[in-house]
């Protein structure tokens, strides 16, 4: 079965979606594989996507949904970053993959005919999308099980709902009226956190050892402390990629907390207050 787009979810994804949206006309099912129509990006759209996730010559960049490969060859060519670009349509890969050789970039990007869910993401260290709403959904789950904790991604009109993003950018490209009608660009930016959920035991220097439990949705976290039988909840909690935060009562003032996740150990510091700093870490799993 094809899918019925509304118009709120089509735009800046090009004239065939906006007349399928206004129309209520049934989408191509070949959509549902690939996200939807290929719709060049533009240029502008390109540099600002790049500088919002801040690459780098040290970056990976995977584009899923490559189209023409302009992320990824941008990347590269002004960043000195490496690529890897995904699309499903064979001519646009090929095309690619010559525009990269007779650039002289070859040996540091690639792209692949390959269904997206299908690629391997795990050494992304920045991943961008221009994808339609159910495919955002559809692949958010991979991104947040397979990137690695500080991975940013970027995408280009359209969010993972209820994965709230970390940054967002709305500015003007005239170029894009023609496609969409709408002469204007969204970008979204995460930062993927993390796994800190469960059970933790925390030491802190001069202090002894607590009982952490965090309950984690995405970059956002609650969480409570217990020590001889008394809870206190965490406040003013963040998460970061791999740093840590939070504030937690500590006899009569209140600690703060910040540190670096590593798997399975979170090691940092805490304020006392006064100018006393102490070290603090923590490793998964209960007393026994």
């Amino acid at each position: 079965m094809g899918r019925c787009l509304q118009l709120v979810v089509v735009l800046g994804m090009g004239w065939a979606c906006a007349v399928a949206a206004q129309l209520q006309v049934i989408v191509p099912p070949e959509y549902e594989r690939t996200g939807g129509p290929y719709v060049p990006t533009p240029n502008v759209v390109v540099e600002r996507m790049l500088g919002m996730a801040n690459v780098g010559e040290r970056d990976h960049v995977i584009d899923l949904g490559s189209g023409d490969g302009i992320i990824v060859i941008t990347a590269a060519q002004r960043l000195k970053a490496s690529g890897y670009g995904v699309d499903i349509d064979e001519e646009l890969v090929r095309l690619s993959n010559e525009r990269a050789k007779k650039l002289g970039i070859d040996g540091r990007v690639r792209f692949e005919a390959k269904d997206i869910f299908q690629a391997d993401v795990g050494k992304a260290t920045v991943v961008t999308l221009y994808l339609l709403p159910d495919m955002m959904r559809r692949v958010r789950n991979k991104l947040y099980a397979e990137l690695k904790p500080g991975a940013r991604v970027v995408s280009h009109d359209y969010h993972f709902e209820e994965w709230q993003h970390d940054a967002e950018v709305e500015f003007e490209v005239p170029e894009k009226e023609f496609i969409s009608g709408v002469p204007q660009a969204t970008l979204y930016l995460w930062t993927v956190p993390a796994k800190i959920n469960g059970a933790w035991r925390m030491q802190i220097d001069g202090d002894g050892e607590y009982e952490l439990t965090l309950d984690q949705r995405y970059q956002k976290f609650e969480g409570a402390a217990v020590r001889k039988h008394q809870q206190t909840d965490l406040r003013e909690t963040r998460l970061n990629g791999t740093e840590i935060s939070f504030v937690l009562p500590l006899g009569p003032g209140n600690g703060r907390f910040t540190g670096r996740v590593d798997g399975d150990l979170i090691e940092g510091t805490v304020n006392l207050g006064g100018g006393k700093v102490v070290r603090w870490r923590a490793l998964r799993g209960r007393a026994s």
